[in-house]
């Protein structure tokens, strides 16, 4: 009875040992998955910052482009003079002319007021001529369109209307924080805010008449004649040897000597003298 216990107890712990080492070892826990970081979008890039400030009774900015300035000018209610001045030199047509046809570029046009135009000396603006007042309404309109951010991106000298010409008409523009300053040779002004600007137009005000330095260039004063320098000399010199020669004789006199033409005219009287006595002894 012991042997087929023992046989049966072995036969058990045989198939133990079996079973343990083919049983598989239990599978390793799946790892917890990464915390994500959550994406943080990116701040957009803030919008340029206008140099020059919008004016409270500027118009509102349509989608197209105006039809004409002078309504634009007049709602702004400063700027009488400069609208005058647009209609008398006909250069408000052509610019409403362009604006309407031009596909690109553009006009920007630096507004005095009316102020500005009462701080000129009394009578300038009628003193000018008709070709100064086209030209002096020509230095105030740039040919392109400048944002009211885009002024520091402006190469001086500025291209006016009237010319890029830096001797007779220099336009130089300084864009400095929020303020653009404009020197023209002989006023520095400054642009106080936007009037009107859209796609195409750009209508500032500023707080001087921009005078170009044409106006104010001084002939230069012509030379003197060469004949007349020439002259200046050789005249003193005749005028000091008449003096030299005078104070000669004076002292030839005075030491009891003759001079040359003295002696001269001393052989032509004795010279007579003698003719006379021939004349006599022959008659």
């Amino acid at each position: 009875m012991k042997q087929p216990t023992l046989f049966s107890f072995a036969l058990f712990l045989l198939f133990s040992s079996t079973t343990l080492a083919v049983s598989p070892a239990p599978a390793a826990a799946p790892k917890a998955p990464a915390a994500k970081t959550p994406h943080t979008p990116k701040a957009a890039a803030p919008s340029p910052k206008p140099l020059v400030p919008s004016l409270p009774q500027s118009p509102d900015s349509p989608d197209s482009v105006p039809d004409d300035i002078t309504r634009i000018l007049k709602k702004a209610k400063m700027f009488s003079t400069l609208v005058r001045l647009l209609k008398t030199t006909e250069i408000m047509n052509n610019i409403n002319s362009q604006l309407i046809t031009a596909k690109s570029g553009g006009i920007t046009i630096l507004a005095p007021d009316d102020s500005a135009f009462s701080n000129l000396k009394a009578g300038f603006l009628n003193s000018l001529n008709a070709g100064q007042k086209i030209e002096l309404v020509q230095f105030h309109i740039l040919p392109e369109f400048v944002s009211s951010s885009n002024f520091d991106s402006l190469s001086n000298p500025v291209q006016t209307v009237a010319g890029k010409d830096p001797a007779r008409l220099p336009l130089n523009v300084n864009a400095l924080g929020n303020s653009v300053n404009i020197s023209t040779g002989v006023v520095n002004a400054t642009i106080l805010g936007v009037v009107y600007s859209d796609n195409k137009l750009g209508i500032y005000h500023v707080d001087k008449v921009l005078l170009p330095l044409d106006f104010f260039v001084t002939n230069k004063a012509p030379a003197l004649a060469p004949s007349s320098l020439a002259k200046a000399p050789k005249a003193a010199k005749e005028n000091s040897s008449e003096d030299d020669q005078e104070e000669s004789n004076q002292d030839h006199n005075k030491s009891g000597a003759l001079s040359l033409s003295n002696v001269s005219g001393t052989k032509f009287v004795s010279l007579g003298i003698a003719l006379m006595a021939v004349a006599t002894v022959w008659s």
